[in-house]
């Protein structure tokens, strides 16, 4: 005997179209990608050389040219360093000055500076974003978070406007967000290339029609 259901033909086919699709789950988030963190102006640290006479360093913030003054060997450059490479930059330093064989350098951070990035044009919600701090952080996921792209933005054509520390010289970095939004691009969300640092300012121009 046949079911009560399966001998209706409608709802036959809807079953079998059940069958023929099944269900999916939707697509998960994907995971936060986690960086180390890079040293950036207005950061305090504290730089200690390990060893049984040293003093402890006193904070000092990281200058608006990214530097550190150190004793002995005056300014060093750490802004866009990891810990581990400003650490291994100084102790670098005073190996190459002779003032230390086999230093062991320690840097702690007494004081994360204000990281921010801006995003402005054809978006919902332009403004100011805080970026996290040791959670990479792309311009799909600035765009997302400014409301998405308005209907006369040109989202083939995002704009990264970067002035690294300690150069007067701007670099425009050209996206195809659209297309990674559709799926339609190679690049995805995560990738190096698309991670925002601070200071930078994202700029979505009109379409022009």
């Amino acid at each position: 005997m046949k079911s009560p259901i399966l001998a209706h033909p409608f709802a036959a086919a809807l079953l079998a179209v059940a069958l023929a699709c099944p269900l999916r789950s939707p697509a998960a988030d994907p995971a936060p990608v986690h960086t180390a963190y890079a040293l950036t102006s207005g950061d305090v640290i504290r730089v200690q050389i390990l060893g049984p006479d040293e003093p402890a360093s006193a904070p000092q913030h990281v200058d608006t040219l990214g530097n550190i003054t150190m004793a002995l060997i005056g300014d060093i450059h750490v802004a866009g360093l990891t810990r581990d490479q400003a650490q291994a930059a100084i102790a670098d330093a005073y190996v190459k000055g002779r003032y230390y064989k086999h230093p062991e350098i320690t840097i702690n951070i007494d004081e994360y500076a204000d990281r921010e990035v801006s995003i402005q044009g054809m978006v919902k919600s332009p403004g100011r974003f805080p970026l996290p701090i040791e959670t990479a952080f792309s311009v799909v996921d600035l765009v997302t978070k400014a409301g998405g792209f308005t209907d006369i933005a040109k989202g083939s054509d995002v704009q990264i406007v970067r002035n690294p520390q300690g150069s007067g010289k701007p670099i425009v970095i050209h996206v195809d967000v659209q297309s990674i939004f559709k799926g339609k691009s190679s690049i995805k969300s995560n990738d190096p290339s698309l991670i925002l640092q601070p200071g930078d300012t994202v700029y979505v121009p009109e379409a022009i029609i």
